[in-house]
């Protein structure tokens, strides 16, 4: 394994932060998060691409998977990352050389381990069952052997918050033990997440003047101040923070690592990764939530879908003048970037900026941009929702000012539902359409109505437009709008269209789910025909 040796101690870099990234151990215990070893390796690299320090690939000792992925990425080239592993200090009353995870940890080959210890003396007496002084034996011995056996050794100070309000005096006995056993750094933990910023800063403080060795920080999101908990305990002094990308972990969550490091490198001005390479970051985090199978936040800052949208009309008109009015950083900075919504609460200022996004030749005061905008809000007021369909927006606003034709006219559609007395059902869909003075009739078959309508404008229109081949559907989402109207209710169909390079959106809407997903599916073949 290749890596770029930053130094033994975090003391190395000066005012650099350094970033430990346990998406792959503590990010893994979040509900309905499970990697399997292709995902660990595969966001390992992802990780070693945004540039961050250390990865904790997981518990070698807990699960055979954690075990099978220190070896297997032994042979995958890390550019920038250093890879832990995790375990606890030895048992009570246990021999170190003897101790299973201690063993499991040495086996794993990582060079960098990090240990986790009791530091709150109500988890010593009642959750190990053991003394506060075999408590600090414990973590002596473990750091010293593993430190023996060439390691670097990080000490997670488990409950240390919760530890030190209750009984400071022996919170810091357990650090000073860790220091004097040869610990390359303490780090904090704040593992019920319910310490308050203020309180982090004077704890840390205090944690300093009693401790010489670099410190850490780790925190996690159950009272939703994890990020901010981080950044106050850099200020306070700590030089490594640890984290997961999309703040995934158990419970809350631990602290996200895609708002701490902007922040840091943005606000802070504490740089964390390689140069240049914080234009990554929403990649990587759209990339680990694809990975995960989780749904990226649309509001989740600096890397969400939604963090730099814009959808009142005065806003716009500001940002038309000056981007610094309404956004906090360039979000090209953190490789998003901005978005203007278009709705029923738009005005001029809206329209003009999609113009100019789509190379439209917009007159803001001239009676047909005004028409247009009172034709969406129209639109919307019946339903539609453009600011989840910018497809079929752009072809809306294109139409509108001459620069888009319907690519084909439809003479006749019938879709046939057919359910037996032996449980099949099957789908049908008859379709007539004409392409410039070409008519073509053609019928298909599908898993339900509309994959049925859809193969058979696909088989209508190959012929003509053999590019729609390479799109296909990956969402199909409906919302009910007037639900009091049972079964007759108005009904919105949104679909997610991608041709591997891109994806795209599009909007239908009626009180037939047929005719809203017609609608939809011709925005999205007429979108991708616009392009090619």
């Amino acid at each position: 394994m290749n890596t770029n040796e930053r130094g033994n101690s975090l003391g190395d870099y000066g005012k650099r932060i350094s970033i430990y990234d346990t998406t792959l151990r503590d990010g893994s215990q979040g509900e309905g998060i499970s990697f399997s070893l292709g995902d660990k390796l595969k966001i390992a690299q992802k990780l070693d691409y945004l540039g961050v320090d250390y990865i904790e690939g997981g518990w070698p000792g807990s699960n055979p998977k954690d075990l099978e992925f220190f070896r297997a990425i032994k042979e995958v080239p890390l550019q920038n990352a250093r890879i832990a592993a995790f375990s606890a200090t030895r048992k009570p009353g246990g021999a170190v050389q003897q101790d299973s995870n201690i063993r499991a940890l040495l086996d794993s080959g990582a060079r960098v381990v990090t240990m986790v210890g009791k530091s709150w003396d109500f988890h010593v007496l009642r959750a190990l069952e053991t003394t506060l002084e075999e408590n600090l034996n414990m973590i002596r011995d473990s750091i010293h052997y593993l430190k023996s056996e060439g390691r670097q050794v990080f000490f997670d100070a488990e409950h240390f918050f919760d530890g030190y309000k209750n009984n400071p005096e022996y919170a810091i006995k357990v650090i000073q033990a860790a220091e004097q056993a040869g610990a390359d750094a303490v780090v904090l933990c704040d593992t019920n997440g319910g310490t308050m910023p203020w309180e982090i800063h004077d704890i840390v403080k205090s944690a300093q003047s009693a401790y010489s060795a670099p410190l850490g920080i780790h925190v996690h999101n159950d009272s939703g101040c994890a990020v901010a908990n981080s950044l106050m305990a850099v200020t306070a002094g700590c030089t490594q923070v640890q984290g997961t990308i999309n703040s995934y972990g158990e419970r809350c969550g631990n602290a996200d690592l895609c708002a701490i490091i902007p922040s840091l490198e943005l606000k802070l001005k504490r740089p964390c990764l390689p140069a240049g390479n914080l234009k990554r970051l929403t990649e990587v985090a759209r990339f680990i939530a694809e990975t995960a199978n989780m749904p990226s936040p649309n509001n989740q800052p600096f890397v969400g879908h939604g963090a730099f949208a814009h959808k009142g009309g005065i806003h716009v008109s500001a940002l038309l003048k000056d981007s610094l009015t309404y956004e906090h950083i360039d979000p090209e900075e953190v490789g998003n970037h901005r978005r203007v919504l278009v709705s029923e609460l738009s005005g001029l200022s809206n329209l003009l900026y999609k113009a100019q996004e789509l190379g439209l030749d917009v007159n803001s005061y001239d009676a047909e941009s005004r028409r247009i905008i009172r034709d969406i809000k129209d639109l919307e007021n019946q339903g539609f929702q453009f600011e989840g369909a910018e497809a079929s927006l752009e072809l809306l606003l294109r139409k509108a000012f001459g620069q888009q034709q319907d690519p084909f006219r439809l003479e006749n559609l019938k879709v046939i539902l057919e359910k037996r007395e032996n449980g099949v059902i099957s789908s049908e869909a008859m379709i007539k359409i004409a392409v410039g003075d070409k008519v073509f009739h053609t019928a298909a078959e599908g898993n339900g109505p509309v994959d049925a309508m859809d193969q058979t404008l696909r088989k209508a229109l190959a012929e003509v437009y053999p590019e729609i081949e390479s799109m296909h559907l990956c969402d199909f989402k409906v919302r009910v709008l007037n639900g009091d109207a049972g079964t007759a209710a108005k009904v919105r169909v949104l679909v997610e269209s991608t041709d591997s390079k891109e994806k795209w959106s599009t909007v239908g809407v009626s009180e037939n789910i047929i005719e809203a997903s017609y609608q939809a599916l011709v925005d999205s073949i007429s979108y991708i025909l616009r392009k090619t």
